[in-house]
């Protein structure tokens, strides 16, 4: 959803952070295979500890509670965020005016929605009924429409109090909206608000789930404040402070994050699949971290050489995620080292997984030696 940047290491001046293509590259990683390689390694090691820690890396939650891989979303919508004073404030800084840029802005989100509907199957024509409506791609893309916007039409001042509000109402509403037949507050599969609203407006193949959609409507209005987590931390990184004071307070944001949505938990669970406020803060939390990180040694310290693996899938993004449902990547790593993993069974989906990766990634090296970027 950003300015192509030049490729590192050519030295070309740019307003870009390598550490936000990075970042973005790592998270990918997991979506594109790196969960398959961790479950693997958890499956061969038979050990309770090590299992322990694998899941974290693998699999979600089943409902409440936290794993690192229940930020794996969250931190991509973050990363648009805090892209958006970079990609966006550039046109502003060149003279663009507000409603250009709120027209690609505009046209961007429909292009990025258009895009999930056809991973969801739009060209199947299964029927208006087995469609859909709501996924990943179109939490992205309303995501950045709405953080876009305000960081157009708005202050930073303004924008914290509209993040605040919204975290807020979202808790009123999923507190006092009745769902017949269970308790005001009910935070379950089947009793709380958002769910309930999916079922009544959506046929249930429309639906990831019986109970309802982890994307659905109603909890695409907390979803606005993980974009707006990243646009604060993208306008915190565009100021004249040095690199550590930036990463200073990332690092001090991410912490007061993840304390309030631990403090706010019991009274509001941490559940991803509705998108809860604590949850909102406590993957907000360790997204700030995670730049905070990434940005310390890659943009402060320019140790950026090692990140280059995440590069390269990082600004190919979109790509590689469309891709991984149109190209059957399994296959062909069979063919191309099934027969010599046969020799050695008991590895053997640890060298596929491992093989799945490898191919996805040398065909985005391709496209980023060429400098092939592929923009929505």
């Amino acid at each position: 959803m950003s300015e192509v940047a030049p490729i590192p290491g050519e030295g070309t001046k740019t307003s870009r952070l390598r550490s936000l293509d990075a970042l973005r590259g790592f998270d990918m990683f997991w979506i594109i295979g790196g969960d398959a390689i961790a479950a693997e390694i958890g499956k061969l090691a038979k050990n309770d500890q090590v299992t322990g820690v694998v899941a974290q890396f693998s699999d979600h939650v089943k409902w409440e509670g936290f794993r690192y891989y229940d930020m794996i979303f969250p931190l991509f919508l973050f990363i648009i965020g805090t892209a958006i004073p970079f990609s966006i404030g550039k046109r502003l800084e060149i003279g663009d005016s507000k409603r250009e840029i709120i027209l690609k802005v505009i046209r961007r989100t429909l292009v990025l929605t258009l895009l999930g509907l056809l991973y969801s199957g739009l060209l199947r024509f299964e029927g208006w009924d087995h469609l859909r409506l709501f996924g990943v791609l179109q939490r992205q893309a309303f995501g950045y429409c709405v953080a876009s916007i305000l960081f157009v039409t708005t202050t930073p001042r303004v924008q914290a109090i509209i993040f605040g509000s919204i975290l807020f109402v979202y808790w009123a509403l999923m507190y006092w909206i009745p769902v017949p037949g269970v308790p005001h507050g009910t935070y379950t599969e089947w009793g709380n608000v958002a769910n309930y609203i999916d079922r009544q407006i959506m046929f249930p193949h429309q639906m990831y789930e019986k109970y309802g959609d982890p994307e659905g409507p109603f909890s695409d209005i907390s979803a606005i404040c993980t974009a707006l987590l990243g646009l604060f931390a993208g306008q915190w990184l565009k100021t004249n402070r040095t690199g550590q004071q930036k990463t200073l307070g990332l690092a001090a944001a991410g912490i007061v994050s993840i304390l309030l949505g631990l403090a706010w938990s019991p009274l509001f669970p941490i559940i991803k699949k509705i998108w809860t406020g604590s949850y909102v803060l406590v993957a907000g939390g360790t997204s700030l971290l995670l730049l905070a990180l990434f940005y310390w040694i890659i943009d402060v310290k320019g140790w950026w050489k090692w990140s280059t693996f995440f590069a390269v899938i990082g600004m190919n993004a979109i790509t590689i995620y469309l891709l991984t449902d149109l190209v059957d990547f399994g296959a062909t790593a069979d063919h191309l080292i099934g027969g010599a993993l046969k020799k050695i069974p008991p590895y053997r989906p640890l060298g596929m997984a491992i093989g799945v990766v490898a191919l996805e990634w040398l065909l985005l090296f391709f496209l980023w030696k060429k400098k092939v970027f592929v923009r929505v």
